[in-house]
């Protein structure tokens, strides 16, 4: 969209926190042994609120409303800070998380909490503006805007010479004009009722909820990451999006009535579930080698979007790991396929994957909050066919069988045989000497490496040396050794 979503009133103009009167003031009605409290509490929030520390902050004034319930001025703080922490966690990249995770609450129910602060401030200070705003503000957060400017504009019959809440209502009707032109030239005109109140464009297999609002599929999908609510009217949703049906009949008339701009919404979508043959949807989360199996647990919002339009595809992901000299993103890793997607109650998948194909980051960028990466795949280099040293690595790689074989059968029984047997179980049979790479990864899935050596296998283009490295390993293991 070309608009940005409007500022809050309170940012434009109440940027600063109320202070309680002097503690000598009768008024306080708090019992003088836990008066001097209150006010170390309110100014110990007061000072981290303007330095920035607003979980501190929050953490004060709810003690102090412990001491004091109900006190506007407690109140009024503490919906400022819970909006101002929201909006925060809103414009904090997604990158970020993948090296700092964050727990809590989310930026949503930051807001909800702050707008039930707000709505108490206004019951006690019905003639105060920033009452207004402090509500308006919470209500932009949670993107109801239409609520919000009814807000807005009673707070400009108390004060209407409140320049703040002036200057927010007029960029939030410019915001709301914006969304509502028709961008799309000699094509017949829609009204709201074939929009997506998520994405702001036509509906594209669009579902109803019982509430009766009418999303995108995958629009729904993706809100219901974030929490089991109406995007539209904050209604609970019992049910998981799966389990609704695309509407037909709606979906017909869309299709009947905009055939083009339909077809530029499945052509999106599309866009979006079927990646090019260079490009790579990234989960960032461990180094994995080819033929490798695993199972994993998918609970974060960004990567069960991921897993969906996946699924809607080739099936096919990255799984990626930080190298732990750079701290960063490893420049290798491995594509993997989802042999088994199990979708849960609570929205989690349950996932069986495999490693298959290498390939090198060129480079990666941020989409709807997962990383997707241009690849180039990778494959070791043989000598060519007949040659003595294709022959000479090809009886390497089958004395490098017999050996693995001699290692496993010779293990401690009690404790490493037992690992090596499980490694060679989800390893699956030895491959045919003819494919020697298959086989070097085959051995190295054997042992159990650090993520660091397998980044290392996952380099290396050299067959030879690969067999050789996991053999050390896997002689290691046997003996009850690990590699330095």
């Amino acid at each position: 969209m070309a608009a940005e979503v409007p500022s809050s009133p309170y940012d434009a103009g109440f940027d600063e926190p109320e202070e309680f009167p002097p503690v000598n003031d009768s008024d306080v009605g708090v019992p003088a042994e836990q008066r001097g409290k209150l006010f170390d509490l309110m100014r110990s929030g007061n000072r981290a609120f303007r330095e920035g520390r607003i979980e501190e902050a929050i953490a004060c004034y709810s003690k102090a409303q412990l001491i004091k319930p109900g006190d506007p001025v407690i109140l009024s703080n503490r919906s400022a800070a819970l909006c101002r922490i929201s909006r925060l966690l809103r414009s904090r990249p997604s990158r970020d998380s993948e090296y700092e995770p964050l727990n809590g609450l989310d930026p949503t129910t930051h807001a909800e909490l702050a707008l039930k602060d707000a709505e108490k401030v206004m019951s006690s200070r019905k003639n105060s503006a920033k009452s207004y705003s402090l509500k308006a503000n919470a209500l932009l957060l949670l993107e109801r805007y239409g609520e919000a400017r009814e807000v807005l504009i009673s707070g400009l019959h108390v004060n209407p010479l409140c320049q703040a809440l002036q200057k927010t209502l007029q960029e939030l009707d410019n915001f709301s004009s914006s969304l509502g032109k028709n961008t799309k030239h000699g094509k017949p005109e829609r009204n709201d009722d074939f929009e997506c109140t998520v994405c702001f464009k036509l509906l594209y297999e669009p579902v109803t909820t019982p509430c009766g609002h009418s999303f995108c599929r995958s629009c729904l999908h993706q809100s219901m990451d974030h929490g089991n609510k109406c995007p539209m009217c904050r209604t609970v949703l019992f049910t998981s999006p799966r389990t609704y049906p695309v509407s037909v009949t709606l979906k017909n008339i869309i299709q009947k009535n905009f055939p083009e701009e339909y077809a530029e919404r499945r052509a999106e979508h599309e866009n979006l579930t079927n990646f090019g043959i260079d490009l790579m949807p990234l989960f960032v989360m461990d180094i994995v080698l080819p033929f490798q199996k695993l199972s994993l647990n998918i609970f974060e919002p960004r990567y069960r979007l991921m897993v969906r339009r996946v699924m809607e595809g080739n099936r096919r992901m990255g799984m990626v790991g930080i190298d732990s000299s750079t701290g960063l993103i490893a420049d290798f890793a491995c594509e993997v396929e989802i042999s088994e997607c199990e979708p849960l109650p609570d929205g989690r998948f349950y996932l069986e994957v495999e490693g298959r194909r290498r390939f090198h980051i060129l480079r990666s960028w941020d989409q709807d909050g997962y990383r997707v990466a241009e690849v180039e795949w990778i494959q070791d280099i043989y000598p060519n066919e007949g040659t003595s040293e294709r022959e000479f690595l090809e009886q390497t790689v089958r004395q490098a069988a017999e050996q693995a074989r001699g290692l496993i059968v010779t293990a401690n029984e009690a404790t490493m045989g037992r690992r090596l047997r499980r490694g060679l179980f989800q390893a699956g049979p030895i491959p045919s000497p003819q494919d020697p790479e298959r086989f070097s990864f085959w051995l190295a899935n054997l042992s159990a490496m650090r993520p660091a050596e397998k980044l290392d296998l996952l380099r290396l283009r050299d067959t030879q040396q690969r067999i050789s490295r996991a053999l050390t390993f896997l002689g290691a293991e046997a003996q009850g050794c690990v590699i330095q």
